[in-house]
């Protein structure tokens, strides 16, 4: 077996083209958009490259067949906010063959540690946590947009190489048909009646105005969580940016605090039930099947982050957004179900939140980490 650095175009093809190896006979997963993947490791489109460095790395065996592939990440901003320098390691694919699994995970450890790094992350994106971030260990069922999705046997090989978990992302389904409880509603209600409390659904025209809401919201409700690095605008206006294309602006809703920015939540159209078919080619074909499947409608959305201002927490917000939220979703006669993501399980306040909307479980991803 043998590792190659990704450098030529034949081999970020390859690259790609691992996962559709990997995932050929499995019907539920959906093929990230090879694009989306590229742009992670293309420094003009993502702003991470300006405080740290990436590479990755493919692997055949004697065949010269392709087996596995993997990446590497040093992010300055969080690499030295651990007991040790850590770096990260993400796009983890690979046959079930646990020699293959180790060698991926040996070339990523010697390229970390030629850079001072001592731990290593994983699995993880090199960007925010919302999209390509953890191991999954429950829940095989089709992921939506931006969710990794991973064979069961997957586990084994991190725990064996000395992966150990750091926390848990618990992702929970809400049936937007089934009622709220008469307690939520009421004080959903309550909360929404409050004088100097008013709430805003996203205007694509006002973009730089929400991003900044959003930054200012974000920022300090996050602030006290562990090794908390606060996000910037640019890192804000990209994250819009990228969702232009499937952003539906009444999912998107705000609340101020007489005109404080207070609280948010960011929901979006499950794009994996309009990529399906597509194989990650987002060709002009595949651009023409993305529109059609677009403007036909899906049936699920994703929850991408939600955030409040601490000293509004515990105001009742999020409740009032989500009444927002149903009073525009239900006339539409389009959705099932949303999927509310990627909440830690430190986040007791948050997975609070899911229970009394009367969210169950779905999924569970991990982020683990390997000490040198």
């Amino acid at each position: 077996m043998k590792t190659t650095e990704v450098n030529s175009k034949a081999d970020k093809k390859a690259f790609l083209d691992v996962a559709r190896i990997i995932y050929k006979n499995d019907p539920n997963w959906v093929c990230p958009l090879d694009n989306d993947i590229e742009a992670v490791f293309n420094p003009s489109k993502n702003n991470f490259h300006s405080h740290g460095q990436a590479t990755r790395w493919i692997l055949r065996d004697d065949n010269g067949t392709l087996i596995g592939r993997v990446a590497a990440f040093i992010n300055e901003k969080k690499a030295y906010n651990y007991e040790q320098p850590t770096g990260g390691m993400g796009f983890f694919e690979c046959v079930n063959n646990k020699g293959a699994a180790t060698l991926l995970f040996d070339t990523v450890k010697t390229w970390l540690q030629d850079k001072g790094m001592q731990a290593m992350d994983g699995p993880i994106n090199f960007g925010e946590n919302d999209n390509f971030w953890g191991l999954l260990v429950e829940g095989f069922t089709p992921p939506s947009y931006g969710m990794n999705y991973h064979p069961p046997y997957y586990r084994a090989f991190f725990e064996e190489y000395g992966f150990v978990t750091q926390h848990a992302q618990i992702t929970n389904h809400l049936d937007v048909h089934t009622p709220f409880s008469e307690r939520f509603t009421k004080i959903a209600n309550w909360v929404i009646r409050k004088p100097g409390y008013s709430f805003a659904h996203l205007k694509a025209g006002e973009i730089d105005s929400f991003a900044a809401d959003f930054l200012e919201i974000y920022n300090d409700g996050w602030q006290d969580f562990e090794n908390f690095v606060p996000i910037d605008r640019a890192t804000i206006i990209e994250s819009f940016g990228k969702m232009k294309a499937i952003m539906d602006e009444k999912l998107i809703w705000f609340a101020y605090v007489n005109n404080e920015p207070a609280s948010f939540i960011v929901i979006l159209p499950d794009a994996n039930q309009m990529i399906k078919p597509l194989n990650g080619k987002l060709n002009l074909l595949g651009k023409l099947i993305f529109a059609y499947r677009r403007w036909r409608g899906v049936s699920r959305m994703r929850a991408i982050v939600m955030g409040t201002k601490q000293k509004f927490q515990n105001h009742g917000l999020e409740s009032a957004l989500f009444i927002k939220l149903k009073e525009y979703v239900l006339p539409l006669k389009q959705y099932d179900e949303l999927e509310l993501s990627w909440v830690g399980d430190f986040n007791e306040k948050m997975l609070s939140i899911h229970a009394a909307v009367g969210a169950t479980f779905g999924k569970k991803h991990l982020t683990m980490r390997c000490k040198f």
